[in-house]
């Protein structure tokens, strides 16, 4: 291939029009970028060139099939084959409205289905019980802010990254709201539980004899000031959650399906749901009610008599 325009700098271009454009999360087109990175690595091993010598017009939809193909035979997941593929097509698109590209060969390429996954979730008596106050030291900052941390996860149903993110005066008591900033910065409101807000009381109080301060610019932070981070929220809920979850799956995102789940079984309105969680379309919503409708046919084949085997 020819080189007619430098693959380097449209990849950057890209990812600068995700950013600043789209407001994609500094995550996410962290992401975008590692995949651009493998695909004209792929694309340059295949023809034996460097990838700042890619003709990226030249490239065919047999060029990215093959790169597929790979893949799959590396023992990449179908799912993450797919999200690949959808971030090349993205990527495409983005050269044919800004720089003038004719073709997007990535939409030429047809892959396989891949089976919806319903997310992982936590049965409510088990999170109710891993988010008891019992045995929490209400004298240890730490203490208090972990046990704050998780609580505010499932009780607010609130992306790790926002929670990280959210802001001293975001969490107002006096109107007993959160303002959350979600993803591609849209933000929503939620109401604050009175359990929560005593909560939020106490941490402050506590961060504020920890820290030296009355408020901090990010909410949760470490005990010398600094915001916490996704790593350090992780391992929190790992540690909250453990002792008591039989689920493989405990992460703050869990949180995020239970708060869901337990909400819808325990009738609230499925557009309600989808504002509080931030869901733009009610679709991505409607996956809790599959997650229900399951529990709800494992209850009826374990008590129902004429659903038991012999």
């Amino acid at each position: 291939m020819t080189a007619v325009k430098d693959p380097k700098t449209l990849a950057d271009r890209f990812i600068a029009y995700l950013t600043q454009e789209l407001n994609y999360s500094p995550r996410t087109t962290v992401s975008y970028r590692r995949v651009l990175r493998e695909f004209l690595q792929a694309l340059a091993s295949d023809a034996h060139i460097t990838p700042d010598d890619i003709d990226l017009g030249a490239v065919t939809a047999a060029d990215i099939r093959a790169w597929a193909v790979a893949m799959a035979e590396r023992g990449i997941t179908a799912r993450t084959v797919r999200w690949k593929m959808s971030a090349v097509r993205s990527f495409y698109v983005y050269l044919c409205r800004h720089h003038g590209f004719t073709a997007n060969p990535a939409s030429d390429v047809a892959l396989a289905p891949v089976p919806k996954r319903l997310p992982g979730f936590i049965i409510q008596s088990e999170t109710l019980e891993a988010l008891s106050d019992d045995g929490v030291n209400t004298a240890s900052f730490t203490d208090v802010r972990n046990h704050l941390a998780v609580t505010m996860l499932y009780e607010t149903g609130m992306r790790a990254s926002e929670l990280i993110s959210l802001t001293d005066s975001d969490v107002d008591l006096s109107r007993g709201e959160l303002r959350v900033v979600g993803k591609r910065n849209k933000e929503r409101i939620i109401p604050l539980g009175d359990h929560l807000a005593r909560a939020i009381r106490d941490y402050r109080l506590l961060r504020s004899k920890t820290v030296g301060v009355s408020a901090t610019d990010t909410f949760f932070v470490r005990p010398d000031g600094r915001p916490m981070y996704y790593g350090l929220l992780n391992r929190i809920v790992h540690a909250a959650l453990d002792p008591h979850v039989s689920s493989p799956r405990r992460t703050p995102h869990a949180l995020r399906h239970s708060f869901a789940t337990d909400m819808l079984n325990n009738g609230a309105d499925i557009n309600a749901v989808r504002q509080l969680l931030g869901h733009a379309s009610l679709a991505t919503t409607q996956i809790y009610t599959h997650i229900t409708y399951r529990e709800l046919q494992n209850n009826y084949k374990l008590a129902h008599p004429r659903a038991l085997k012999d």
